[in-house]
């Protein structure tokens, strides 16, 4: 059965190795017959949180910027997959800031259950994702209705475009697309 996914990308490095296979399980999830969207969230205006928790009442951020529109198609997908670089045994700043401006979703209604992360890092070791993971499931956690479901780790590619030289990392975020 064809779900809507979205894909979220949250590098902002020009040659990301995440977005690189954030694009493979894109690729995959169209193959499959999936409706398919990608954001990345390069030239993204996305402030910091203020912690004010107007949204709680108000159901909308005070704030102004890219995060409503990216709220709105994250409400909307049935499978949210989250590419990110691993920095300092974390999920990106950006990543981590998205998702704490995602707070007035907290009381409303939402499509997804099914939530990913594809992940990579210079690294090699597997605990190297570990945080970023657990990160994510802490967002994850707060939404009754949803699982933090799988994780495609790219170990020890670090250098710019060096995703497409580690095939098995490669095939495994296109088969993910293709098993959402």
């Amino acid at each position: 059965m064809a779900k809507k996914v979205l894909i979220i990308s949250t590098s902002l490095r020009g040659g990301s190795n995440s977005d690189i296979l954030a694009k493979e399980c894109e690729k995959g999830a169209k193959e499959a017959g999936h409706e398919v969207e990608y954001i990345s969230l390069k030239g993204k205006d996305i402030k910091f949180c203020i912690g004010c928790l107007t949204c709680q009442t108000k159901g909308s951020c005070v704030l102004t910027d890219d995060v409503a529109e990216i709220m709105e198609k994250v409400l909307a997908a049935e499978v949210i997959v989250y590419a990110t670089p691993i920095y300092y045994y974390e999920m990106s700043g950006q990543m981590k800031t998205l998702l704490d401006r995602m707070n007035p979703m907290y009381p409303m209604d939402y499509a997804y259950r099914d939530i990913y992360m594809i992940a990579t890092a210079a690294e090699e070791e597997e605990s190297a994702f570990e945080k970023a993971y657990n990160g994510l499931q802490g967002w994850v956690d707060c939404f009754e209705k949803a699982k933090l479901k799988g994780l495609v780790t790219g170990g020890g590619i670090g250098d710019a475009n060096d995703a497409p030289n580690h095939e098995e990392t490669m095939k495994r975020a296109y088969e993910l697309g293709k098993a959402l």
